[in-house]
């Protein structure tokens, strides 16, 4: 009998997650199939069809405030925006697996009250909560609370740290034995002092996702991060953040593997390259239509451009530094750099101010035939651009079905994709370390050595 053939290297796996498209210029709205997007109905079909992808995680985004634009409702934002956690707490009794994760801001909440409620969304959902931290200095966003918006903007990450660290001590103030011990937590940002009312959950810790690019940002991802939702999706753009952060992680007493990074991408397919490119083009153009193309020219240029027609050229009129026509979106750091660009961009190409918008705006990231889209997200993981992928679909609710269909079975051939959940928590679909308290040091502080081998963390199987 002829020796057996030694094991082939396992594949480095991909990490897949479904992200909520909601209120944001991803959204077709006008197509056909589009459906509700507050209607339990839609969150419960797309979660569904992530877990039948055997993904990792469903992912919702916050908003704490309507946006308005010239004094009006935003129109991407006319449909409201459900609670992520009571959401999520729903989806827990129809699907198994699927980890569950909720954008919950740390500026305008307090530690005690959201641990306790992630704590009993781990608990509902047998270990798969996850918590997307947030923050805003955003005034127009803090009216709607009692404190307003008084936190300035270099004051996010200090209080985004302690309440990550405060919420930790309540997690894990409850024995092994299942006896609770008081926490009594004086910090810059909060005191509070106490017994939790939630015995420690099945992940300890939910999962922490963080999505800062800043380096405050991802200095606070080093230390505190489970997994990073980031905007650098491209192929050398993604192999720099992700070697930047991995490199910071050593200073926590971590390893590359403590933290997974996973862009937002879109996907359109198409049995060939060129019918694939025609659909993205058209998904494109359904985006970003003659009024939204003028809105995002209204948001850099900081003036009424309702008379320009969205056909035409671009302003030839300069910014206005430190517009309120747009509240509650992100602000433009430099408005007239990106005006420049792209007036350069216009001219280069011969573009119209709504080409522009739909060439400077695109999120889309992959784009062809399955079989190209698979080894392309293979190669993403493998050269060290990322460690997977949050999917952002155009549709709601049945915006995964194509993919979940046509490349989740080629991700399986090709032994990147697992063909059944190994474990039951989401700490254990990512490969997560078993959690441990980690307080984020103040500025200006040394940063820790790293603790000896054997007292690291060990990964949960």
């Amino acid at each position: 009998m002829s020796p057996a053939a030694p094991d082939a290297p396992a594949r480095t796996q991909i990490h897949l997650a479904a992200h909520f498209p909601g209120v944001n210029h991803t959204t077709v709205w006008a197509d056909p199939r589009s459906e509700s997007q507050i209607a339990f109905s839609s969150f419960a079909r797309l979660a569904r069809t992530a877990e039948r992808g055997l993904f990792d995680f469903f992912f919702l985004a916050e908003g704490l405030r309507l946006r308005e634009h010239k004094g009006r409702i935003h129109d991407l934002d006319v449909v409201g925006r459900p609670e992520s956690i009571t959401l999520l707490s729903a989806l827990a009794a129809v699907t198994d697996r699927l980890g569950l994760a909720a954008t919950v801001n740390a500026t305008f909440n307090e530690p005690y009250e959201l641990a306790r409620r992630l704590a009993s969304l781990d608990h509902l959902s047998g270990g798969r909560a996850a918590w997307n931290v947030v923050t805003t200095s955003d005034a127009f966003t803090g009216e709607n609370f009692r404190r307003g918006g008084y936190l300035d903007r270099a004051d996010r990450y200090t209080r985004a740290a302690g309440f990550v660290a405060t919420a930790r001590e309540w997690w894990d103030s409850w024995t092994q034995d299942g006896q609770p011990r008081p926490v009594d937590h004086r910090g810059e940002h909060f005191t509070v002092r106490g017994e939790f009312t939630v015995p420690r959950s099945p992940q300890g810790h939910p999962v922490v996702i963080q999505a800062g690019d800043s380096p405050e940002g991802r200095e606070f991802a080093a230390s505190a991060a489970d997994v990073i939702f980031t905007r650098h999706s491209g192929l050398e753009a993604g192999r720099a953040f992700h070697a930047d952060v991995k490199g910071r992680l050593a200073a926590y007493g971590r390893q590359p593997g403590d933290l997974k990074i996973m862009p937002g991408v879109t996907v359109v397919l198409g049995d060939t390259a060129a019918e694939a490119r025609e659909h993205a083009a058209e998904i494109r153009r359904q985006q970003v239509s003659p009024q939204n193309a003028l809105l995002a020219a209204e948001q850099i240029w900081g003036v009424d451009l309702s008379s320009y027609d969205p056909d035409g050229p671009l302003p030839d009129l300069d910014p206005v530094p430190g517009s309120e026509l747009a509240q509650g979106r992100v602000k433009i750091a430099d408005p007239k750099a990106v005006a420049a660009r792209w007036r350069a961009l216009s001219q280069a190409k011969g573009l119209s101010l709504r080409e522009t918008v739909i060439e400077t705006t695109g999120r889309q990231s992959f784009i062809g035939t399955p079989q190209a889209v698979a080894a392309e997200m293979e190669t993403h993981v493998r050269t060290g651009a990322a460690d997977g992928f949050i999917l952002v679909p155009h549709l709601t609710p049945g915006g995964l079905d194509e993919f979940v269909d046509r490349v989740v079975p080629l991700l399986q051939e090709r032994g990147v994709h697992r063909t059944e959940y190994a474990g039951t928590t989401l700490r254990s679909h990512l490969g997560l370390p078993e959690p441990v308290h980690r307080p984020f040091p103040p500025p200006g502080t040394t940063l820790p050595v790293a603790p000896p081998a054997g007292e690291r963390n060990r990964v949960v199987r």
